[in-house]
């Protein structure tokens, strides 16, 4: 179910939007759609990542093995 929005803009910008609309063969409402679209859809998937990292965090376990190097070795030239 589509449902209204009421965006209070300055003029000018509505004016560059409308012309960039214009230019995409789209509309201010189009962009606006798609701009909320992207938004939305790329929270989610930084929500998901995030969700994954602590599953990971919390269920993985890497084992080290011994240090063979110093702290010397590592910044010599």
């Amino acid at each position: 179910m589509k449902q209204n929005l009421t965006l209070v803009i300055d003029a000018d910008l509505l004016k560059a939007a409308r012309r960039v609309a214009l230019d995409r063969n789209s509309s201010v409402s189009n962009m606006v759609r798609e701009f909320l679209e992207q938004t939305v859809k790329e929270a989610s998937q930084r929500q998901a990542a995030l969700e994954d990292l602590e599953d990971m965090f919390r269920t993985e376990r890497i084992v080290l093995g011994p240090r063979t190097w110093t702290r010397d070795e590592l910044h010599e030239r």
